[in-house]
């Protein structure tokens, strides 16, 4: 029963520790850095869009303003030479700020264009690492099917063994493993316990010896439940 449970426990642990895990974990939280970073550009986008709408509305009333004066100038409806000097620097005014919108504007449009650019990286990288993810996912599903067979395997060997065994050494068996690091039951090997690798002095082994086949006995080193193999030495 303890080869099963060892086996078993190192199942578990193989399991737990497949490599494609941890490249799954490690994938998966730099995919989520790296779409936290696109959806702050998109919100910058978002941000810059809406003032380059902005900014085109502004020029154009601009514009719009400067074509009335110019169409009220040209079709000779301002005559007054004040008011014509008023209105001819009114529409250098309006020259000016129309260049500085239209700069505003560029600027803008660069801007998004950036981000854009850098957005597109972003999604490249998302691309690449769910492909990866993708991959990684399948070879660790294989890897688990494999493990999982073997783990029922084992387990279900284990039920048999059990019944066959008195309740109170199978009680004795699983507290002496929960405390010694997975190993309850340890053969009894060339005088040597499987257990803490320590030799049994002479009169331990002819005290075991001595001791009926059914009698649970115990490493005096480790308190484990020694088991008698025909290789032990006795």
């Amino acid at each position: 029963m303890q080869e099963l449970d060892s086996r078993v426990d190192q199942l578990r642990h193989q399991r737990a520790k497949l490599p494609e895990l941890a490249e799954i974990a490690e994938l998966t939280g730099k995919r989520t850095d790296v779409d936290n970073l696109a959806r702050d550009v998109r919100i910058t986008i978002d941000d810059l869009t809406v003032e380059q709408k902005k900014v085109d509305l502004d020029v154009e009333a601009v514009k719009t303003r400067r074509k009335r004066d110019r169409d009220r100038m040209d079709q000779g409806l301002i005559t007054n030479p004040k008011d014509l000097e008023r209105m001819g620097h009114e529409l250098e005014s309006l020259e000016r700020r129309i260049g500085s919108l239209e700069d505003d504007e560029l600027e803008v449009m660069e801007k998004i264009e950036e981000a854009q650019r850098e957005l597109a990286g972003y999604e490249a990288l998302v691309a690449e690492t769910d492909e990866r993810l993708a991959v990684l996912a399948v070879a660790r599903d294989e890897k688990l099917a494999v493990i999982d067979e073997e783990l029922q395997r084992h387990e279900a060997a284990r039920g048999p063994v059990a019944e066959g065994l008195p309740e109170d050494l199978v009680k004795l068996y699983l507290r002496l493993r929960a405390s010694k690091g997975g190993v309850g039951a340890a053969a009894l090997r060339a005088r040597e316990c499987g257990g803490c690798r320590l030799s049994l002095d002479s009169v331990e082994l002819s005290r075991i010896k001595g001791l009926p086949e059914d009698e649970v006995v115990r490493c005096e080193e480790c308190d484990r439940i020694l088991v008698r193999t025909s290789e032990s030495g006795l």
